[in-house]
């Protein structure tokens, strides 16, 4: 018992021996705290009165700097002001003088005026005295003359537009027969070599085709039970079929050569099958039709083969097989492209030129016409515009607008090409017109020259090619027959339209005659 007692006061003195040292630290830290806290206020009081004392010499100096900045500033300003003041005297000072030297001016203006009006007062008085002399002199001329001085004057007149008709017709005449005579041997020689060597055979389309059938009693297989079967070829060809008392013939009649074809092709298979009715047309009618579609691109790509144009677009070369089954005036236009083509070739290689580029722009300058029947416009402006869409040069597009004088060439090639299209439209036996329209243009020819004054009677021979005119020889002199020429011709190339070109050649007679008694 008495070593537990001992244990227990030895830990509770132990426990009290604590307590007191962790007071004791406690009490020893917050002296310290407290004299670290106190020497903190002191430098922090210290730093403020520092902060204070830089901060009212910092204003001070910035107050100094003002002030002087003040006085710089009011002098420089009095200093202009002092400057713009003695400007301004200067220039009050010149403005001044030059008042002065303007009276001075306006005071001899002042005086030359008054000189100025006596002068022409003296000269009013000598120009009254000089119309009074020409007065007399003219009525003295025009009594010696015995003509009025109007008269006199259109007397003159007339003369000098005589003798300027005659010197303007002798220097026209003689440009002519110069130019005439070096440019006529090379353009032959260029033409004719262009032409012989270009051979094309050319196919006269018509509006009728004929098929041929195996025997008469096809006919009513044709027509159908109440003509139905007739009546179905004709709705899906658009083509009419005419069936008379031709032996063994069925004639398809139609302005358009590709339906005619289509329905060509589609009669001949159906007769060879022998199976016609309205279900079997209409397939046999589609399949021709794709046919005649394969048939169009073979022709187009035969026709570049043929002239040796490569690289056309695939939609140009279908429109120039869909050429085939297109006519003017008679004459094929695939067939007119490709000689056009030729033509061109030879023209270019004769003067120069690029032979290919020419080959194509004659090959595509009608490509138009492959569907001016489904376009509003010329075949000019269709065709420039599809060569514009298939991305053909500026070269071959202003050939094609040029080939019938819309616009300008701007070329050689399309001048080229003008050249070409009207040697194949214009040769002999290129293309055919009917006897009425021919006849209208030689009536319309010989009525263009009759309403000149002078022409005694005209002609219009050698298929309306050349336009021969008889003068009256009083009327017309030798001097004016150049120019009465030349405007006949104008005249006919403004009114008409006709392939190639027109001769006018003028007449002019003077017959003597007198009898022997």
């Amino acid at each position: 018992m008495t070593t537990s007692v001992v244990i227990i006061i030895a830990a509770a003195v132990a426990v009290v021996f604590c307590v007191i040292g962790f007071v004791a630290g406690v009490v020893y830290r917050k002296k310290i705290a407290e004299s670290k806290t106190g020497v903190a206020e002191e430098k922090a009081k210290t730093l403020l009165e520092e902060a204070r004392r830089n901060a009212e010499a910092r204003a001070k100096e910035m107050l100094l700097e003002a002030k002087e900045e003040s006085i710089k500033t009011k002098s420089e300003a009095e200093k202009d002001a002092k400057e713009r003041r003695n400007e301004l005297q200067r220039l009050e000072k010149r403005l001044v003088q030059k008042e002065e030297q303007l009276d001075k001016k306006l005071e001899k203006t002042a005086e030359k005026e008054d000189q100025l009006r006596e002068k022409n007062d003296q000269l009013d008085e000598k120009q009254a005295e000089l119309n009074s002399h020409l007065a007399r002199q003219n009525q003295e001329l025009e009594r010696i003359a015995g003509m009025t001085a109007e008269e006199a004057k259109a007397a003159l007149l007339a003369a000098i537009e005589q003798e300027a008709k005659f010197e303007s017709a002798k220097l026209i005449r003689d440009i002519e027969q110069k130019a005439k005579v070096e440019a006529d041997k090379k353009a032959r020689d260029v033409l004719a070599s262009a032409v012989q060597r270009c051979a094309v055979d050319h196919v006269a389309e018509t509006t009728v085709s004929v098929v041929n059938l195996p025997s008469d009693e096809m006919k009513g297989r044709i027509i159908g039970r109440e003509g139905r079967n007739i009546r179905a070829l004709e709705s899906l060809t658009g083509i009419d079929l005419i069936i008379d008392d031709t032996p063994e013939a069925v004639i398809l009649s139609g302005f358009d050569p590709m339906r005619r074809e289509i329905a060509r092709l589609s009669l001949e298979k159906l007769v060879v099958d022998g199976r016609i009715h309205p279900t079997r047309i209409e397939e046999v009618v589609e399949k021709s039709r794709k046919e005649v579609e394969i048939q169009i691109k073979e022709e187009g790509e035969a026709a570049t083969f043929e002239t040796g144009v490569h690289g056309i677009h695939p939609e140009l070369t279908r429109l120039l097989g869909k050429m085939k089954f297109r006519t003017s005036y008679g004459q094929n236009v695939l067939k007119h492209s490709i000689e056009v083509a030729y033509l061109c070739g030879l023209l270019a290689g004769e003067l120069g030129a690029d032979v290919a580029l020419a080959k194509r722009a004659g090959l595509l300058h009608d490509i138009g016409k492959a569907i001016d029947h489904d376009v509003e416009g010329s075949h000019v402006s269709i065709g420039a515009g599809l060569c514009k869409k298939y991305k053909e040069s500026d070269l071959i597009i202003n050939a094609v607008e040029a080939h019938h004088g819309d616009v300008e060439p701007t070329n050689i090639i399309s001048v080229i090409t003008q050249i070409a299209d009207s040697i194949s439209g214009s040769r002999p036996g290129a293309r055919r017109e009917t006897l009425e329209a021919y006849m209208k243009r030689l009536q319309a020819l010989e009525a263009i020259a009759d309403e000149f004054d002078g022409v005694e009677k005209s002609f219009a021979i050698q298929a309306g090619r050349e336009l021969r005119i008889v003068i009256i020889p009083d009327i017309v002199d030798d001097a004016s027959l150049i120019l009465l020429a030349r405007d006949i011709a104008k005249r006919i190339e403004s009114e008409l339209e006709y392939p190639g070109q027109i001769k006018v050649s003028l007449i002019r007679e003077t017959r003597a005659i007198e009898y022997a008694k």
